[in-house]
C-alpha cells in the first residue's frame, strides 16, 4: 500500500473499528483466553517474500492477534494499575505517528521541544511541585528512576565515575523499602553498582518505609566506609499504595546529602486533587520525582513526567555532544537528549497536550475522585461481608481476601484466594491481580479504568462473592 488514496480507505475502515472496538469492548474477555503458544502456531515461521494487500492483513489482526490480547481499556480491568487512555489521547498520538518526527533536539522540531517545556510547567503547577523543578517526558518510570539514580551517581562522585568507572573509590549504596517497585533494584544493577548495594528497609504495618531503620541503616554505612547516594522513596507501592513518610526522609538525606528520589508512578496522578497533596509534604527537600500520566491521567502509554530540581546535574550526566548533533541553538533551549538515556525521543507532549486541553483540569479532577469514590462504596461493602477480609484500601486500590473459615491455616487460604483468582480471571468477566504482605496472600482491585461505572463495579462484586462462595474448601 503506496498511495493517499489507499491509506485514507483503509484508515478510514480502522477508525471506524477502533470506534466500534470501544463501544463494544465489554464483549471481549478482559484476560486473554488463550494458552502459551497459541498465536505463534498461527503465524508463519518467515515472512513473505512478496507483498499482502492490507484488507488480508486486517482480517488477521482480528482473526489472530485478537484474542490473543488482554483487553486493559475494558471497564471491567481492575489488575495491576491503571493504563487509561481517552480519545483525545489517542487522536494526539495518531498525529504523532502521522508527523514521523525524531524530537531528540530542539532543531529537530522546535514545537515538540517548547511544547513538551510548557505542558510539564502545567503538570507541575497541577501537582502542587515546587516552581524549581524542571520536567522531561520520559518513556516509563523506571527508566526515570533509572536517570534519578545516574544522577546521584555522578553528583556524588563529581562526575568522575562516567569519566573513571567504578573500579575506584568507595562502595556506594542506595535505599529504598521492602515495597517499593522492582525497577530500582534493576537500576541498581544498570548502573554497575551490584545488587548488594541496594540495602532494602523493611515496613511498619502500613507498608511504608521505617524511618528509623533508615537511619539505622545509613549511619552503619558510613561507619563502615560506604557512601550513601540515593533514596528511593514511595508515594504509593505497586504492591498496596502505600505512601513512605517523605518529610521524615527528606530530613534525613539532607543531614547526610543523599539525593532523594521519589517514584510516585501509579499514585501521583491523584495529587491533582488538593486534598491527597499532604503526601507531598516534604517536597522542597526532593531532588527529583517522577509520576505517570499514562497510568492514571488518561493518556496513552507511553508517557512519564519525571521532574528534577537540578537539570545540570542531569545534563552533565548525560550529555555527549558530537559533531553532527551541534547546532547554532545550543545553550538557548533545550535539547532533551540531554535529559536521559536515548538520543532519539518520540513526540509525546503531543497527545498529553490533547488530554489536558481536552478534559481540563477540572475534568481530570472529576474522573479520578470518581474512581476513589467507587473504591471507598466497595470498601464498605467489603466491610459488611463476614467471609471477606478488608486489608487495605488506599485511594482506588482495594486489598481483600476471601475467608470462608478461621479454621484454614495461611497455606490453605492463600491456596483458596489464588484459586479465586485464577477462576475469576479465566471466565473473562474481570482481571485482578494479587499481592503479599508477610506471606499472606491478598487480592487487589485497582478502580481506575476511564469508562469504568458504579454497574460495573457492583457487577463484578456479585461475580467475586458468588464465585468465591461456589468454591469448595
Amino acid at each position: 500500500m503506496q498511495s493517499a488514496e489507499e491509506f485514507r480507505k483503509y484508515a478510514h475502515q480502522m477508525v471506524d473499528w477502533i470506534a466500534d472496538y470501544y463501544q463494544e469492548i465489554e464483549t471481549y474477555p478482559v484476560k486473554a483466553q488463550v494458552k502459551p503458544g497459541d498465536i505463534m502456531q498461527q503465524l508463519p515461521a518467515s515472512a513473505p517474500q512478496e507483498g499482502e494487500s492490507m484488507q488480508q492483513i486486517f482480517e488477521d489482526f482480528q482473526k489472530i492477534i485478537l484474542p490473543g490480547m488482554t483487553h486493559w481499556q475494558n471497564p471491567n480491568f481492575y489488575a495491576y494499575f491503571p493504563a487509561n487512555a481517552s480519545f483525545p489521547s489517542m487522536l494526539g498520538e495518531m498525529l504523532t505517528t502521522a508527523l514521523g518526527a525524531q524530537c531528540m533536539i530542539w532543531e529537530t522540531s522546535p514545537a515538540a521541544a517548547e511544547l513538551e517545556e510548557q505542558v510539564m510547567h502545567w503538570l507541575r503547577d497541577m501537582l502542587g511541585l515546587p516552581r524549581d523543578f524542571t520536567g522531561v517526558i520520559q518513556d516509563t518510570a523506571s527508566t526515570a528512576t533509572l536517570c534519578a539514580l545516574l544522577t546521584a551517581r555522578e553528583k556524588k562522585t563529581a562526575y568522575q565515575s562516567n569519566e573513571q568507572g567504578l573500579h575506584q573509590g568507595k562502595r556506594m549504596r542506595i535505599y529504598c523499602s521492602t515495597e517499593t517497585h522492582s525497577s530500582v533494584e534493576k537500576g541498581v544493577k544498570i548502573m554497575g553498582l551490584g545488587r548488594e548495594n541496594l540495602v532494602k528497609i523493611p515496613v511498619d504495618e502500613q507498608q511504608s518505609m521505617h524511618v528509623d531503620l533508615l537511619r539505622k541503616a545509613v549511619e552503619q554505612d558510613v561507619e563502615l566506609g560506604f557512601v550513601p547516594v540515593c533514596v528511593v522513596a514511595a508515594l504509593g507501592t505497586t504492591g498496596t499504595l502505600a505512601f513512605d513518610p517523605l518529610q521524615e526522609i527528606a530530613a534525613l538525606c539532607q543531614e547526610y546529602a543523599i539525593w532523594l528520589h521519589v517514584d510516585a508512578a501509579y499514585a501521583g496522578s491523584a495529587f491533582i486533587l488538593p486534598e491527597y497533596q499532604h503526601y507531598l509534604k516534604g517536597i522542597e527537600g526532593v531532588d527529583s520525582f517522577v509520576f505517570n500520566p499514562h497510568k492514571w491521567l488518561m493518556t496513552h502509554f507511553d508517557c512519564s513526567a519525571y521532574f528534577v530540581r537540578d537539570c545540570e546535574a542531569l545534563i552533565n550526566t548525560f550529555s555527549i555532544l558530537p559533531e553532527y548533533l551541534k547546532t547554532s541553538s545550543r545553550g538557548k533551549v533545550k535539547d532533551y537528549r540531554d535529559w536521559g538515556v536515548p538520543l532519539g525521543r518520540r513526540f509525546r507532549a503531543l497527545k498529553l497536550w490533547f488530554v489536558l486541553r481536552s478534559f481540563g483540569v477540572q475534568g481530570l479532577q472529576n474522573i479520578i475522585r470518581q474512581h476513589i469514590s467507587l473504591a471507598d462504596e466497595l470498601a464498605v461493602l467489603i466491610k459488611k461481608e463476614d467471609d471477606f477480609v478488608l486489608r487495605a484500601q488506599r485511594m482506588n486500590l482495594l486489598a481483600f481476601y476471601y475467608q470462608p473459615t478461621e479454621q484454614l491455616d495461611q497455606e490453605s487460604l492463600n491456596d483458596l484466594n489464588q484459586k479465586l483468582m485464577e477462576q475469576l480471571n479465566t471466565s473473562g468477566k474481570l482481571y485482578l491481580t494479587h499481592t503479599k504482605s508477610d506471606g499472606q496472600l491478598w487480592l487487589r482491585m485497582v478502580i481506575g479504568q476511564t469508562y469504568v461505572k458504579r454497574k460495573h463495579v457492583m457487577e463484578v462484586w456479585k461475580v467475586i462473592r458468588e464465585t468465591a462462595r461456589s468454591i469448595k474448601t
